[in-house]
């Protein structure tokens, strides 16, 4: 196997092959993102890629997860991923899912025929950066997309029926947006209605514009206890069907997990207790939290 450069993957796929069939990410201007900013984006040549899983195979028994990567490998063509996914399976009998990092702009450039084809195939699971549910924020951040889109993004993948895992970003409106990110972040995951909810919290990188506009004192970094009461205001507008919820990454203060809307008041509770508390004795110190 191959790689080139670091390699990010979700907290869920700690366990899986990753495959990098992508360097780094196409779209790559999100202001506070630092991941690719060593990378120029391309698509690794095919033969290359099909090499890395027959060496794999050979190397690797019992794998039933895989991921692909750099940052957004669901940018590639349609055909390119059902002829990867096709060598995955073949490659790997006891192969049960493999997953894939997508931006909005993906998902939308897709056909509701072409992610019929890739369920098919066997794309199991599709994690989509969302980040924020506020226009201003979007727009902001670089993100990309409207919210509309975004919102538009996760249904198409839902009703593809392709398990759908989202991420968020706590902190992204600063001290001044709190409660805007919170309620237009849960109002829009309620449109989308995940199967997955995975909470990130905001690390400023040297070199990013972030940083820049955090030196300069334009943006102002919520402390951890208004982290988690951003957090608490995200989640009591929730109203999702069944969905995972995970606050678990190396950026997060506070590990929580649970199950929507089962287990919603624990864990409101559980943010109340900590956030009128004060105590911060409990919580990740800065120098243990990492992308």
């Amino acid at each position: 196997m191959r790689y080139e450069g670091a390699v990010y993957r979700p907290p869920s796929e700690a366990g899986s092959l990753i495959l990098q069939t992508t360097i780094g990410c196409s779209h790559n201007q999100c202001i506070f993102c630092v991941s690719f900013m060593d990378k120029k984006f391309r698509e690794r040549e095919m033969n290359d890629i099909i090499a890395d899983i027959a060496e794999a195979s050979t190397q690797i028994r019992g794998v039933t997860r895989v991921f692909l990567a750099d940052g957004n490998a669901m940018v590639m063509d349609t055909s390119k991923l059902l002829e990867i996914l096709s060598e995955l399976y073949e490659a790997f009998p006891m192969l049960e899912r493999v997953g894939v990092y997508a931006t909005p702009q993906d998902m939308l450039e897709k056909s509701a025929e072409d992610l019929a084809k890739l369920k098919e195939a066997g794309l199991s699971i599709v994690y989509l950066g969302v980040e924020s549910g506020n226009e201003e924020i979007l727009k902001w951040i670089k993100k990309g997309a409207t919210r509309a889109e975004v919102i538009e993004a996760g249904k198409k993948c839902k009703e593809a029926e392709i398990t759908l895992s989202v991420t968020v970003i706590n902190g992204l409106g600063g001290r001044e947006k709190m409660a805007e990110h919170a309620y237009d972040t849960a109002t829009l995951l309620n449109e989308i209605d995940p199967d997955y909810i995975g909470l990130l919290t905001m690390m400023v990188c040297q070199g990013t514009p972030l940083a820049r506009q955090v030196d300069k004192g334009l943006f102002q970094v919520p402390d951890p206890l208004e982290i988690l009461h951003e957090i608490e205001m995200m989640i009591k507008p929730l109203e999702l069907t069944n969905c995972v919820f995970r606050c678990n990454h190396a950026s997060n203060y506070l590990p929580l997990k649970g199950t929507l809307p089962r287990d919603k008041e624990k864990l409101l509770k559980t943010l109340s207790t900590v956030h009128k508390s004060g105590d911060k004795s409990n919580l990740r110190p800065e120098y243990l939290r990492g992308l």
